[in-house]
């Protein structure tokens, strides 16, 4: 009998608990003045992070930092065309990425973006890709279609896949 009666205290107090949790929630989002979206800004930390992922996610399309860099540039740019909600999720994206414990615990890469290794970065992208979790494979997604595709928008990076353009009929 001790055992059904303690059972019912623990579950009508994790239910007094959620509703609390829950209340004070709302109570946050209504009181709070809801916050503008402001533009993109590629911070340092958001640029090592990227200086990291590109050689990783571009392979052997880029074999030099100043292709990195260049690759960071257009990563940015294309960026800044996307609508503010989705430079906002963006920009949260890389402050997660950013904090140490987060980038142990969600990336699994130890070191600092600046000195992280190679296999660490790939081991990151390739658990992410196939992750269980949506949100996991969604951030990979959208940072391989970010990088790849403001890449290989640049004209001069067509000759590395073998494109030769578009064709002069149809242009």
């Amino acid at each position: 009998m001790a055992t059904n009666s303690s059972r019912r205290t623990f579950l009508k107090v994790g239910l007094f608990g959620t509703l609390a949790l829950a209340a004070a929630g709302s109570l946050y989002r209504v009181t709070r003045p809801a916050e503008t979206p402001r533009p993109f800004e590629m911070d340092d930390a958001a640029r090592s992070i990227l200086a990291a992922i590109v050689p990783a996610m571009l392979k052997d399309a880029v074999t030099s930092q100043a292709e990195v860099d260049a690759a960071v540039g257009y990563v940015d740019d294309a960026i800044l065309g996307l609508p503010l909600s989705a430079q906002k999720e963006l920009q949260d994206l890389f402050a997660l990425l950013a904090l140490a414990p987060s980038r142990r615990l969600l990336a699994g890469v130890p070191d600092d973006w600046r000195n992280a290794k190679p296999e660490d970065v790939a081991a990151f992208l390739q658990d992410w890709r196939f992750s269980r979790v949506a949100l996991f494979q969604g951030a990979y997604l959208g940072l391989h279609d970010l990088i790849a595709g403001s890449w290989y928008a640049q004209e001069s990076t067509w000759a590395s896949i073998g494109y030769p353009g578009p064709i002069k009929e149809l242009s």
